[in-house]
């Protein structure tokens, strides 16, 4: 009879897999205590809500992803081939590390929103509660309208440039070029040599960075691009290791002003340990040979 249950909730999940307990109780005309046994003792089943990911991905996204990460990671084994004292592998804690050419030119960098007034996540102010603690209440905060948009260009020893685009302004190829001349300006005074030995940007696809204007820009100044495939920000360090927990940081707190806003942004930066850049920029080596081994799917950690 036990045999028989547990046969019969398993078809009933396989068939709807939002099905409820007390449906599959209601249709069986069983107790829900004895669903729930079979749920989860029996049957070994978790409920999990779906994940999002940026974009339904075709084959041709995936086959482009696995194709630029691949290509990637031989050339960094081509780079550490060249020098005697370099290596990559897997460091201590299971983490890929690399001293290379490709890392030690690479600047990152893309755009975010940031709001004067960014809500605590529901998560964020979770206290420790007695039995007998009265019940904590959290308003309901919604985020301000008024917002920034800051362009952090970074590598493995930092940031190199905060740019912030002024209100009222718009983020295209024209601005962008602009962007670029403040970072080719600022890498000259914070990464002395590397203008000489060739600057690899990376940056995602969006229209201003792929515009006619900014890559007659990158082609003038000898900028090396990065490829970086399409609907890829798990393979963007900005987003995948530097803007949630800028985001996480900003939670909770509310400005007077954008530059009581920036004058945060730039403290926070600031007060960042290099190893959190070095950690961000290594673990693209990781993240490619995930999504090759994942066939171009999403990289979720």
């Amino acid at each position: 009879m036990v045999r028989v249950l547990t046969t019969r909730v398993d078809e009933l999940i396989r068939c709807d897999r939002r099905m409820k307990i007390g449906e599959i109780a209601l249709k069986l005309e069983i107790p829900k205590s004895t669903v729930h046994e079979i749920i989860h003792d029996t049957l070994g089943y978790q409920k999990v809500s779906a994940r999002w990911v940026p974009k339904m991905l075709t084959e041709d996204h995936k086959l482009q992803r696995v194709e630029i990460s691949q290509r990637l990671l031989q050339r960094c084994q081509r780079d550490n081939g060249d020098k005697d004292t370099t290596h990559i592998g897997v460091g201590p804690g299971g983490d890929f590390q690399a001293n290379n050419n490709l890392f030690d030119n690479l600047i990152t960098g893309d755009e975010t929103w940031v709001h004067l007034n960014t809500p605590e996540k529901k998560r964020d102010p979770m206290t420790w509660k007695h039995p007998s603690s009265p019940v904590t209440k959290k308003f309901k905060v919604q985020r301000s309208a008024a917002k920034v948009m800051a362009t952090v260009f970074w590598d493995a020893k930092g940031v190199t440039l905060l740019d912030i685009l002024p209100q009222g302004q718009c983020i295209n190829a024209a601005r962008y070029c602009s962007t670029l001349d403040c970072l080719k300006e600022a890498i000259r005074r914070k990464r002395p040599g590397l203008l000489r030995r060739g600057v690899v940007l990376q940056h995602d696809n969006a229209t201003p960075h792929s515009a006619n204007l900014t890559q007659q820009w990158l082609q003038r100044y000898g900028w090396e691009i990065l490829p970086h495939p399409a609907h890829s920000p798990d393979l963007a360090p900005s987003d995948f290791h530097l803007f949630g927990p800028l985001k996480r940081h900003l939670g909770g707190m509310a400005f007077e002003t954008e530059d009581d806003l920036i004058s945060e942004l730039r403290n926070w930066f600031d007060n960042l340990d290099v190893d959190f850049f070095r950690v961000g920029i290594n673990s693209l080596l990781s993240r490619w040979q995930k999504c090759i081994d994942l066939h171009g799917n999403y990289v979720e950690k």
